[in-house]
């Protein structure tokens, strides 16, 4: 078996590899009858020297490879007919702007597998890039709260060496001792975003408590979409009632923003949701958050105030709540807005080393014997939709 790894096309480049060199060395000593090839680059974050080194052959032409993997959707002059591709589609959600793309996939009869639908036997996610989104996103959350107040001023993630250097850099925050923050989520990037307020000595608090009580210290609160959606009616919720009729829930978010200092998400939003923060809701006397960190990124969405991604060069803009447009974000009345949509790409050494380990863990060995999870997580084959994806054949006629 040949697997080749593709240089990033999309423009802005990623810096990140689905394997560092040290993986491809261990992943072809493993399986001695494995070998992978990889198009040079000299934008990734590991050197064509470092994956020559370590035994894998530079080479621009991938067409002989059995499996091709990269990380963010393949330009279509880079697809290669009758191949196995995998990486992040974005198409499941029936995106438009890749609705060309997964168009000819199928016409070159590629088989496609996106990391998003690489799943276990009862369909949770096995892989991602959220761990590093959340870790990178809570960093830069307390920068602009530092930009913002001028208490501190933090370094941009991309400075520094490693996730060890970033660690440390976050004992320069500083915050006031009542200080509160909201967590939305409960998946990888929720995980990350702990994992940096565990560093800080932040205490997680009860949903009560947030919202009753004043602590002399600073602390969190971690929701999930059933702690801040509610029925209508006012009924009993369940998550299957949610699943299936949450048109008829709406947001109960502005009830910890009217205490809360910062908010953090992390959540997973479908287009059917209710609304998290309307931009009335933003524009209101109780509304008391100074920044959000919107890890998740839904342009237009279910966070009013995230009108744009923001860039890794420059993570942080401005939302004034009266003009429902940009502002000067150290303007007191204007909201401090954190939206970057490629955070993991800020430490890509440490985020692509993390995601090959989780591959080489829980993939690989059904990806070499062609098994269920790659079967599940399988989008197209022979041409056509496969059956769990079948729900996309309007999208792409």
């Amino acid at each position: 078996m040949k697997i080749g790894l593709l240089k990033e096309g999309k423009i802005p480049a990623d810096k990140r590899v689905p394997f560092s060199p040290d993986q491809c060395a261990y992943i072809m000593d493993l399986y001695h009858n494995v070998s992978i090839y990889i198009q040079p680059s000299s934008n990734r974050c590991f050197s064509d020297f470092e994956y020559k080194k370590n035994g894998v052959f530079v080479k621009k032409d991938l067409s002989e490879c059995d499996i091709i993997m990269g990380i963010k959707e393949v330009p279509i002059d880079m697809l290669i007919d009758n191949k196995m591709f995998l990486f992040f589609s974005h198409t499941i959600k029936k995106q438009p702007y890749n609705q060309l793309l997964l168009k000819k996939i199928i016409e070159k009869n590629i088989q496609l597998v996106d990391y998003e639908t690489l799943t276990d036997q009862n369909y949770k996610r096995l892989i991602g890039f959220g761990r590093y989104a959340g870790i990178v996103g809570c960093y830069n959350t307390f920068l602009a709260y530092g930009k913002k107040t001028k208490k501190y001023d933090l370094v941009l993630p991309q400075l520094l060496k490693d996730k060890h250097a970033l660690d440390k850099e976050m004992l320069k925050i500083s915050l006031p001792k009542d200080f509160k923050i909201i967590l939305t989520g409960t998946g990888r990037v929720a995980n990350g975003v702990i994992e940096m307020l565990e560093i800080l000595g932040i205490k997680k608090i009860s949903k009560v408590n947030f919202l009753n009580k004043q602590f002399s210290e600073p602390t969190y609160v971690q929701l999930d979409y059933l702690d801040y959606n509610k029925r209508i009616d006012g009924a009993v919720k369940s998550k299957e009632n949610f699943y299936n009729f949450s048109n008829e829930y709406e947001s109960i978010l502005p009830d910890y923003t009217a205490v809360a200092n910062m908010l953090i998400t992390g959540h997973y939003y479908a287009p059917n949701n209710p609304v998290l923060l309307t931009k009335e809701n933003i524009n209101n006397d109780i509304f008391n958050v100074e920044v959000i960190g919107d890890i998740s990124c839904d342009i237009d969405g279910p966070i009013g105030c995230t009108i744009r991604p923001s860039t890794i060069e420059a993570p942080i803009y401005g939302y004034n709540p009266l003009t429902k447009e940009e502002d000067d974000y150290t303007k007191d009345d204007v909201l401090a807005v954190m939206a970057v949509d490629n955070l993991p790409c800020s430490l890509p050494r440490d985020a692509s080393i993390h995601f090959g380990k989780v591959f080489i863990s829980k993939i690989l060995l059904d990806l070499m014997n062609n098994g269920p999870i790659i079967y599940r997580g399988m989008i197209t084959c022979k041409g056509e939709l496969t059956d769990r994806f079948r729900y996309l054949s309007d999208y792409i006629s």
